[in-house]
């Protein structure tokens, strides 16, 4: 399978073309076939299984593979290798067989068969011409009846509640079982997690990650497509609205290299990130000029290909470059990243399309240096074109239940304070329990480090975000508030904390960590410590007040990046009880950073405390008040 050739006049920043989408598309399908079952119903992985058991991923193999050959197909208006067609042709037909040995689990309430039901049906309904209408009438009706186990089901009452609807309407489409109130509802319940500024929730509480992407705002308009002419005007209408808000805002969590900002759950799907970014554009719902659509999503297509993604058997594993089960859940089986395939949406959008015509633009990034504000999640997006890296400062997500404070956690793909485009949080067990990476924390006397579980938002506005949380200690019932503001100043993060505590704990502060397949160098001085990995990445943290020392902890196999990890952090000696303020600066970049730099920095940064009142004057002359 030969690959193309770039073009670095009408892409001169990925020089990647439609012909790179298609051929890589192909490669993924075709390294599936030999891991089909006989009748390719089921495509079986190696890997570790999911909670759902090994018939539920083989299904998972065979629907979220199909959702990435139904773009091919139809972008290709059916002039694919008639192989591919045939491959899935006789899935459809194996898999809904009650007598075979390959029939696919039924959907039951709240199973995993709804999900990839959800991807059987949109896939159905885009290669209608080429694949449905071909199908024998008995195979019809068997896959009719099949996906008639969404009617009058359960779902889980969250992004879920969009599979149901998109089934339903696939089922309605072609004359099958369905209930027009259960698709009414579903999209009724999505309205209840509509926030505003483009940005849902995925379910109660504080959940704002990638699924507001790939989920929240793909399926409704992945429904009006299934709907056409059924679908309500005024419901599409603020669909396309919402994604255009969104859009204007989602442009900015791409770094120059093309990475997205590591934060949330399911980070395996890894490019499914750039989907609403295509559907924008296939919508008419899209603030993004052609160019810049195609420069967003090939970029990070490309930044995952020239990482080793997929491998070298041409296989998406669990993981973000190299296989990394931390970044999975337990639902998340063998098959799962083949959400990636998300990702080639674009392809349904005509090769005369703009999109794929026009010359690629500049991200915002490579622009230059931006912050934005984002207070309906509470986060805000630090960008620097030196480097092209961007920050995501989070005082607003926990992925908490609201319902069951109790069973709060402090996830580490929501909790931390920082996250980026460079960097991932050390999320394997071993290092994830000492939680220092992204993370003040009151630490006891027996080394228990407090969690960040519920995030309470303050306010974010210009260049400032501010929050805080509820530190708990072994063997104390009482709430301690440990309050922070983080102010973007220059290429640094400047951040305040307001720290209630007993007395006898530490106080402890993690800058990001810096991973890759090397150790990372590291060296501490007075209230200072940075990390360096081989290609120039550094990871600073200065203690300009309220700070006593400073360290560097590395871990092995605990970082989605790489193998090699290490963290700068800052720490006080035993707390007096009562209010302590501490100020710390925080940066990550990609420029050079010297020790001497950094040292000076610490030496340079004057703090005054009043009141209510801190005041930071910098070496350069400037200064702020928080």
């Amino acid at each position: 399978m030969a690959w193309p050739e770039e073009d670095r006049q009408r892409s001169p920043f990925t020089g990647w073309t439609r012909a790179h989408w298609e051929a890589l598309a192909d490669r993924l399908l075709a390294a599936l076939v030999p891991y089909a079952s006989p009748g390719f119903a089921q495509y079986r992985l190696p890997g570790r299984p999911s909670v759902s058991g090994a018939l539920s991923d083989g299904l998972e193999g065979f629907a979220r593979s199909f959702l990435l050959a139904s773009f091919r197909i139809a972008g290709a208006r059916g002039a694919v290798e008639p192989a591919l067609l045939e491959r899935y042709a006789r899935g459809l037909a194996a898999g809904t067989d009650p007598a075979g040995g390959e029939r696919w689990p039924p959907l039951t309430a709240r199973s995993q068969p709804m999900v990839e039901a959800a991807s059987i049906a949109v896939g159905l309904h885009e290669t209608r011409p080429w694949l449905w209408d071909r199908l024998d009438d008995a195979v019809r009706q068997r896959v009719t009846d099949w996906l008639a186990g969404f009617v009058g089901n359960r779902t889980h009452d969250n992004n879920w509640r969009l599979f149901q609807v998109v089934g339903e309407e696939f089922l309605a489409s072609v004359g099958g079982p369905h209930r027009r109130a259960e698709i009414e509802a579903g999209l009724d319940r999505v309205e209840d997690w509509y926030l505003g500024d483009g940005w849902y929730t995925d379910g109660d509480g504080r959940n704002f990650d990638h699924y507001a992407a790939w989920a929240m705002h793909l399926y409704p308009l992945l429904w009006a497509r299934i709907a056409g002419p059924r679908a309500d005007a005024g419901r599409v209408a603020a669909y396309r609205s919402r994604l255009r808000r969104f859009l204007d805002d989602y442009q900015h969590f791409f770094g120059a290299d093309g990475a997205p900002v590591h934060q949330g759950r399911s980070l395996a799907y890894r490019f499914a990130a750039v989907a609403p970014v295509w559907l924008g554009a296939l919508a008419g719902a899209t603030p993004l000029p052609p160019g810049r659509t195609r420069r967003l999503a090939s970029g990070a297509v490309r930044h995952f290909w020239a990482r080793g993604v997929p491998d070298g058997r041409g296989l998406l594993t669990p993981g973000w470059y190299r296989p990394f089960p931390p970044v999975t859940q337990s639902y998340s089986g063998p098959a799962s990243p083949y959400w990636a395939g998300k990702a080639f949406l674009g392809l349904l959008l005509p090769p005369e399309d703009p999109v794929w015509t026009a010359p690629e633009s500049p991200l915002p990034v490579e622009s230059g240096d931006r912050v934005t504000a984002l207070p309906v999640p509470g986060w805000l997006l630090h960008a620097t074109r030196a480097d092209g890296i961007v920050r995501l400062l989070n005082h607003g997500s926990d992925h908490n239940d609201p319902a069951r404070p109790e069973a709060a956690t402090d996830d580490p793909h929501y909790a931390k304070l920082a996250y980026s485009t460079s960097t991932a949080p050390e999320s394997a067990e071993h290092a994830w329990r000492h939680r220092l990476d992204g993370h003040i924390a009151l630490v006891a006397a027996d080394g228990t480090p407090s969690r960040r579980t519920v995030v309470r938002p303050l306010a974010v506005r210009g260049r400032r975000a501010s929050s805080w949380y509820a530190a708990r200690l072994p063997g104390d019932a009482a709430d301690y508030p440990v309050a922070t503001t983080s102010v973007v100043h220059g290429g640094w993060e400047v951040r305040v904390h307001r720290v209630r505590a007993p007395a006898g704990v530490t106080v402890r502060e993690g800058g990001h960590a810096v991973a890759g397949d090397r150790p990372p160098a590291a060296v501490h001085g007075d209230r200072w410590a940075l990390v360096r990995r081989a290609d120039g990445l550094t990871s600073v943290v200065v203690g300009v007040y309220g700070w006593d020392g400073a360290g560097v902890v590395r871990h092995t196999d605990a970082n989605a990046v790489g193998p090699c990890s290490a963290t700068p952090w800052l720490a006080t000696g035993r707390h007096p009880g009562g209010h302590s303020v501490h100020v710390t600066l925080v940066r990550l970049t990609g420029e050079p950073v010297d020790e001497a730099g950094t040292a000076a920095a610490a030496r340079g940064t004057r703090v005054g405390v009043s009141g209510g009142e801190v005041t930071v004057a910098f070496a350069d002359g400037s200064r702020l008040r928080v």
